[in-house]
Formats: C-alpha cells, sequence, structure tokens
C-alpha cells in the first residue's frame, strides 16, 4: 500500500484520478513514481491521493448510486455487453500499458485481460443471476418471494500484479448488481485502471457509477473508514489483507479480502514428468512468478521421483528465455520494481544459508540493452525442507522450491500443515488417489492434472486459511452474494368480510 513519494517533475506524465466521468487532477501534491521495469527508469509519476480525494469520488459514486440501482438489470447487462466489445476491440493496446508498467510478457498480459473479460461476460447474465425465489400459498392466502437488492458505494483495493484482471474481478459484478464502485489500483502500475473507466463511459455507463482513486495507505484507509461505503473487496498479502478486514470490519462494512498464497504441486511417482516439469515451468516461472496462484513448491513424492524431476527441470529453467516483454520470443519478463527484486533475491541467500541445494541461481541476471532492468533469473532449490524460510514464506518470484517425501500421506500433510491454502495441484494417474487428495486436501482451489486451478468466471474464486478473510469468494455465484443484500417478502391481501381478531400465538403455516 506505500509508496515511494517523489517531488513532482514537470517533465514526466502525470497519472491522476477519474471521478464522476472524468480526469479528476486531486488535492494532493504527493506523488509516487511509476517504473518502467524492463529499464529500470521512471516512466511516469501517480498522483496519491488524499482523503479529501477519496471523499471526492465517493460522494460521486453514492450521488449516482439511487438513478444507476433503480435501472433495470437487462439495461446494465446491455453496458456490460458494449464494454466487452471495447475490451475486445482494444485488447493489443491495454495489454501494452500492462507490460510498460508490470513487466509481464505481452502474451500473458492478454491472458489476464482475457480472464478478467470473462467476468464481465458473466456480469452480461445479470438478470437471469438476481432473479429471486418465489412461493404461491406457503400458507392459505400468503405467497412469498426473495430478491437482492443492491448495497450501495462498493470499493475495490487491487495488487500490482494483475492490474486488468482483478479489477474486473471485482467491478463489473459490483456494477452489474447496481452498486457504484471505486477503484484503487496499485500505484505500482495505475494507467490501466484509466483506460477501463474510458472504455465504461464509452460503453455508456453513467457518470459517478465507477471511479478511480490513486494513492497508497491514506487512500485505502479513507476508503475503509468513509461512512457512505458500504462493502470493500481486496487481493493481496495476507499481512495487508488481515490489516484490510480487520479495519474494514469494525467499521461495519462487508468485507472480502483475498491474501497470499503457498501453492504445492504434489509430483506422485506415476505422473508424466515430462508433462509435469513443462507445468511446472509455466506455473512456477510465469509473469516472474507474480501470481498468488503461483506453483512455488513442487512436492516430489520418493527420492527417484524428485532426481528424476529436478534433472528435468534444471536445464529447462537455465533456458528460460528472458527480456523484455515486448518481445514476443520472451517467456519471462522482469519483476516490478527493484525493491520486489532486492527481496526476491534476500530469499535466494536465506535459502543457501539454510542449506537447500541451489541448483539454478537467478541472481545477477542481466539483459542486454535493459541493463538496469529489475530482472531476477529462474531459481531452482532442491531438498528444501518445512522449516526453512523459502518454504514457509510466500516469495513472489521466479523462484521454485523441492521438498522431498517419502508417500502420498506425507504429501498431504505437509499442504495441510501450511498457513495458506490458495490453491494445490496434483499430478497423477491414479484416479483414486486424485480423488482422495481432492477430498480431503485443506485448501480452497484444487487441480488435478492441472498446475493453475484458476476457475472460471462462472465458478468462484477462493482460498482457505490465511489465504481468505471474509465469508465469499470472487466473481461467480459468490460474487453476486457478496454484492447485494436478500430481502424477504411474505404477503397476505385480506378479505375485507374475513374477521379473524388479534392473534398472539407465532404464526405457524
Amino acid at each position: 500500500m506505500s509508496a515511494q513519494i517523489s517531488e513532482r517533475s514537470a517533465t514526466l506524465p502525470r497519472i491522476g484520478h477519474y471521478i464522476a466521468g472524468k480526469p479528476y487532477a486531486g488535492s494532493a501534491a504527493r506523488s509516487a513514481p511509476v517504473y518502467d521495469p524492463a529499464r529500470g527508469e521512471i516512466a511516469a509519476e501517480v498522483a496519491l491521493a488524499s482523503a479529501d480525494d477519496v471523499d471526492v469520488a465517493v460522494r460521486a459514486a453514492n450521488e449516482a448510486f439511487h438513478a444507476w440501482s433503480q435501472t433495470p438489470p437487462l439495461k446494465r447487462a446491455r453496458v456490460m455487453f458494449r464494454f466487452k466489445d471495447l475490451i475486445e476491440r482494444d485488447m493489443d493496446k491495454l495489454a501494452r500499458i500492462v507490460v510498460h508498467e508490470h513487466g509481464k510478457v505481452l502474451s500473458d498480459a492478454k491472458g489476464e485481460i482475457v480472464r478478467g473479460l470473462e467476468v464481465v461476460e458473466y456480469a452480461c447474465g445479470i438478470p437471469e443471476l438476481l432473479k429471486g425465489e418465489y412461493t404461491e400459498q406457503i400458507a392459505n392466502g400468503i405467497d412469498a418471494w426473495t430478491m437482492r437488492q443492491a448495497l450501495g458505494v462498493c470499493a475495490g483495493i487491487t495488487p500490482f500484479n494483475f492490474p486488468a484482471m482483478v479489477p474486473m474481478w471485482m467491478f463489473p459484478m459490483a456494477i452489474a448488481c447496481g452498486n457504484t464502485f471505486v477503484l484503487k489500483p496499485s500505484e505500482r502500475d495505475p494507467s490501466l485502471s484509466l483506460e477501463l473507466a474510458k472504455l465504461l463511459k464509452e460503453a455508456g455507463l453513467p457518470d459517478g457509477v465507477f471511479n478511480v482513486v490513486q494513492g497508497d495507505k491514506t487512500a485505502v484507509d479513507a476508503l475503509l473508514d468513509h461512512p457512505l461505503v458500504r462493502a470493500v473487496s481486496f487481493v493481496g498479502s495476507t499481512p495487508i489483507a488481515e490489516y484490510i478486514y480487520s479495519r474494514g470490519s469494525a467499521q461495519g462494512k462487508r468485507v472480502q479480502a483475498l491474501g497470499g498464497a503457498k501453492n504445492h504441486m504434489i509430483v506422485m511417482p506415476d505422473a508424466d514428468l515430462d508433462k509435469t516439469a513443462d507445468a511446472l515451468m509455466g506455473a512456477g516461472y510465469g509473469a516472474a512468478g507474480e501470481r498468488c496462484m503461483a506453483i512455488s513448491v513442487a512436492v516430489a513424492v520418493g527420492e527417484a521421483t524428485a532426481d528424476a524431476l529436478v534433472e528435468r527441470l534444471a536445464p529447462r529453467v537455465r533456458a528460460l528465455r528472458i527480456g523484455s516483454g515486448l518481445d514476443e520470443s520472451v517467456e519471462m519478463g522482469p519483476v516490478v520494481t527493484s525493491q520486489h527484486k532486492d527481496r526476491i533475491t534476500g530469499y535466494i541467500d536465506d535459502g543457501v544459508q539454510s542449506g537447500a541445494e541451489l541448483v539454478v541461481d537467478g541472481r545477477g541476471y542481466q539483459v542486454a540493452g535493459c541493463e538496469q532492468g529489475f530482472f531476477v533469473g529462474g531459481t531452482l532449490f532442491d531438498r528444501v525442507t518445512p522449516s526453512m524460510r523459502i518454504y514457509r514464506e510466500e516469495i513472489f518470484g521466479p523462484v521454485l522450491c523441492v521438498v522431498r517425501v517419502r508417500d502420498f500421506a506425507s504429501a498431504l500433510k505437509l499442504v495441510d500443515d501450511h498457513e495458506y491454502g490458495n490453491g494445490t495441484s496434483i499430478f497423477t494417474r491414479d484416479g483414486q488417489v486424485a480423488r482422495e487428495f481432492a477430498h480431503r486436501v485443506q485448501v480452497g482451489m484444487i487441480g488435478i492434472n492441472v498446475p493453475i486451478p484458476v476457475p472460471m468466471a462462472f465458478h468462484s474464486f477462493g482460498g482457505w486459511k490465511k489465504s481468505l478473510m471474509g465469508d465469499h469468494h470472487a466473481h461467480g455465484p459468490e460474487s453476486v452474494r457478496f454484492y447485494t443484500r436478500q430481502k424477504a417478502v411474505t404477503q397476505r391481501w385480506l378479505n375485507h368480510d374475513e374477521s379473524t381478531g388479534a392473534e398472539f400465538a407465532m404464526p405457524t403455516h
């Protein structure tokens, strides 16, 4: 939530806010640098909102709420249909913005936009999703039904690693349900949020329904404390998720806070190890490991399995094509900031000092022509143990750890004992083992021969244990429940000729 505060430069582009359908400069003089991570250069500066700026955005959203919440769901869905078309039209432009500020490769940037677009497509079905239940004649002359109604102003606080996908996991469903929305994107890659705001306006969304405030902890706290904000969605690290959940809940808000992860892939002795190694390469090193669903631990069952797996992984990791994400031949780009690069290399140092076997070392990696870029090479550790910090904590970088266990029961216990429970997977040809794993493991999202089991938009995304604070998962049916309140109606029309007198007993049917 924090950013390095900089003095305003007259030569750098300034990224501001978007409130009530137009750009908003803001009242605060504070700003933070936005980097091109491939070159290690400051590319722009982003305004950091004050509490007053946040108040302007929230009040604009609140003013727009009544009319928007009373707009028929079909009309709201048609805005989402047009928004979907516009995203598809501008896909290349949006993806390049992601690459420029985040660093991930172009194909991965397009992939995250598509995964966000799937939620927009799901939101297009909101007339069906909001339908309540009706029971005729629950008692003589009495009917009953339920309806779901919007909450009011909702807020989203989103991370740097998915500047397109994660916001689109939130605001399309919130808006389609009849709420208005204030987005606080990561200050590290803020530009994409403004492009989405422009496309929503072009799609016909009324002014004030969607707003963007750039900022750091000041903006976050202002959203959490604002009396007009009814619900807050967050995705990020667990310590911040715990803070947001605690502070927002204390203010009486509905809060959904998705935290960190340490995702395991169990590799059984019967697995196809070539295909498993390929799956681990994408799941461990895609987006430079900056994914909450990245596989960061491979749990090899049996010494022979571990030896064969490491033998296959090592040359693949060394051969990773690393460079600028705009180069379409590149498989992995830089990490997001120099501070994050230092954090990752610090974990690698710690792993070596703890006694793990460093098979491939990604420290000191440089790319020709981008010598100042924030690059970390693919890193592979073997013989990692649960007591090591590189096993226990989320590194969020291109570091894969291999842990050796003797049998399936030991592998299952390893996953269950970890404090995080976001995602996990198993690679095996044994259907009974796979079924037992899916049934017993204490994790929210399971992959069977699928390395990154992110549910499609019409299912819901969320982990267990310290990977989720709150009762609702993201997108899918859970999002309708999170962004609405249920109202139950029991109705009776009295016959004027009927006289029953006062009834003092508990009503029964």
